[in-house]
């Protein structure tokens, strides 16, 4: 595989995606959990994506119960505490590894350059291309200006 947009994944509503949907466009990869002290991040990424959407932008949630077991719910819960609490419009899939043995495709590919996530809401921003141009660890805040400027210069290319 030599892009991103080579692989699919399955919705949270367990349908098969390709990824090449996303072809030509910005994408900001990011492992979610319900459970977590960085949850509350999807209000601010369901913001960044209202903010950017319309300029080339998507962001792909892809739920993990990798770290504390903090996403135990199945695909029809995590869609419902996501549309109740946060309003997320953007796309969500089904719940993967994002390390170790079973590790999703996404996960493998997204990892192979720029390490594996270390924790939940650990953010990939992967270019037109689909190749990854740099990783952010969780406290990175999806309003921070580091992130909207990468994604800004992301776009720009």
């Amino acid at each position: 595989m030599s892009s991103l947009y080579d692989l699919s994944a399955n919705t949270l509503e367990g349908d098969a995606q390709p990824l090449s949907l996303y072809k030509g466009k910005v994408t900001l990869v990011v492992n979610v959990a319900s459970e977590c002290g960085f949850t509350p991040q999807y209000q601010g990424l369901e913001k960044l994506y209202e903010a950017y959407k319309d300029k080339g932008f998507f962001l792909l949630g892809f739920p993990s119960n990798d770290f504390g077991k903090q996403e135990p719910g199945d695909g029809k819960q995590i869609r419902e505490f996501c549309s109740s609490k946060f309003h997320v419009t953007f796309p969500m899939f089904e719940k993967v590894k994002t390390k170790g043995d079973g590790q999703s495709p996404v996960y493998t590919f997204l990892a192979a350059n720029d390490g594996e996530p270390k924790w939940n809401f650990h953010k990939y921003l992967v270019g037109k291309d689909g190749h990854v141009i740099e990783a952010f660890p969780s406290k990175v805040e999806p309003d921070s200006e580091e992130l909207k400027h990468a994604i800004d210069a992301a776009l720009g290319q």
